[in-house]
């Protein structure tokens, strides 16, 4: 592998797991708090 595509590949995997994480912290942080009186 070349390293442009090594840091590419690199970059596209710290997007994608650092926005799980960063999702994971704001779902524990802000929990969602609805019951299921959305639910039709």
């Amino acid at each position: 592998m070349t390293p442009e595509a090594l840091i590419m590949m690199i970059l596209a995997l710290v997007i994608v797991w650092g926005g799980l994480v960063a999702s994971l912290v704001h779902l524990k942080a802000h929990p969602d708090e609805g019951g299921t009186d959305d639910i039709i």
